[in-house]
């Protein structure tokens, strides 16, 4: 996933904090505890004291954040303004998320049901009877709440806008109110860091502090995420203003969320706080290692590589196989980084990565979810 940046003056890459984008996380964590192993503690209680009635209109627009982020969560990325024109507040950002043309609103609430488009754009489910057809079959997946909600949103936008405020308000006063303010003093400390790390040395720097998902190219003109998603954006539309937004989140890890709708400006939506994990797994490198280990064969050698080193001519006797095809085996291995060699003597020994196998579980899901 690419952001092209060529041309954008610095001034206009700004890292911020915005109450509304993480209130969405913060609803998606309610929703999926198993993505936020660290946050059980915190949603566990959060859930137990929704009232009946905030816990069953939740449910019935979960889709909102549930599968997909959805960029409703952004709107001052969908309004023609400054990069980093936030509001200070819930009710300053639920301000400007009512500033929307009901096209723009309806297609991000339905946005789980444009993956396939969502980087090329697709006419609104308002106008366009394909595309509205398509929602509600995918809404009717979803579930009964979340077809109703959906035929309400498409057939009186209006309405529904005004019942979602109301939610996102009622979530306020329910937990939101309190968790915000536990954690915005972190996010803005972090803002500010990465703000006068960019200051003094450069982007790139900025950016591989923000996460090791996040790299631009030699030439300075290229964001990339390694994510596994396709799209690419650009930060330098005149029509619509130029800029660059990135938001630290302190519910968002292993999320790595990048805004690249055409006609929204860009932002980033990173994670702080997460687990101390050595070097994340890029997805080459995970798709690497997902490979190799699928061999039966070099299943088999890593059984025995895990208890021990070994030499070729020892895998070849203990597996039956001839000491060329080890070899063969090992280099997929050793290109996924996966065995270490060292020498011993005139014996070349080979031993498995005991700790990079067992972060498997964990790269997969971060990688996965990133």
């Amino acid at each position: 996933m690419t952001i092209d940046i060529t041309g954008l003056a610095p001034e206009r890459i700004v890292f911020d904090i915005s109450p509304l984008a993480e209130l969405g996380v913060a609803l998606h964590a309610l929703s999926e505890p198993g993505h936020h192993p660290g946050l059980h503690g915190w949603a566990t209680a959060t859930a137990a004291g929704l009232k009946p009635d905030l816990a069953d209109r939740l449910h019935e627009a979960d889709f909102l954040w549930r599968s997909t982020f959805s960029d409703i969560f952004m709107p001052f990325a969908g309004l023609p303004a400054d990069p980093g024109r936030i509001g200070a507040s819930l009710k300053e950002e639920l301000d400007l998320l009512d500033r929307l043309d009901d096209e723009r609103f309806v297609s991000s609430a339905l946005e789980f049901t444009c993956a396939s488009t969502y980087s090329t754009g697709a006419p609104s489910p308002l106008v366009d009877a394909a595309r509205r057809a398509h929602a509600l079959d995918l809404a009717a997946n979803r579930g009964p709440r979340q077809l109703d909600f959906t035929r309400r949103l498409l057939a009186d936008p209006a309405s529904v806008r005004a019942w979602l405020r109301r939610l996102f308000e009622d979530c306020e006063d329910a937990f939101f109110a309190d968790t915000w303010g536990r954690v915005s003093t972190q996010l803005a400390a972090d803002a500010r860091h990465k703000t006068e790390l960019m200051r003094r040395k450069g982007l790139g720097e900025a950016l591989r502090a923000v996460s090791p998902a996040l790299s631009l190219d030699e030439g300075g003109t290229v964001i990339s995420a390694d994510k596994l998603a396709d799209g690419r954006t650009t930060a330098t539309d005149p029509a619509f203003g130029a800029g660059l937004t990135l938001l630290p989140s302190s519910f968002g890890w292993p999320h790595l969320m990048v805004v690249h709708a055409p006609g929204w400006q860009p932002v980033i939506q990173y994670p702080i706080g997460a687990p101390e994990l050595p070097g994340a797994a890029s997805v080459e490198l995970l798709k690497l290692r997902m490979d190799a280990l699928a061999h039966p064969m070099r299943m088999r050698l890593s059984r025995n590589l895990g208890r021990a080193a070994y030499t070729t001519s020892e895998l070849a006797d203990s597996l039956g196989i001839s000491a060329p095809e080890v070899s063969r085996h090992l280099a997929v291995l050793k290109k996924a980084k996966l065995v270490s060699t060292r020498r011993r003597g005139r014996y070349v020994l080979h031993q498995l990565d005991v700790t990079a196998v067992a972060r498997l579980g964990s790269d997969f899901l971060e990688t996965v979810l990133r």
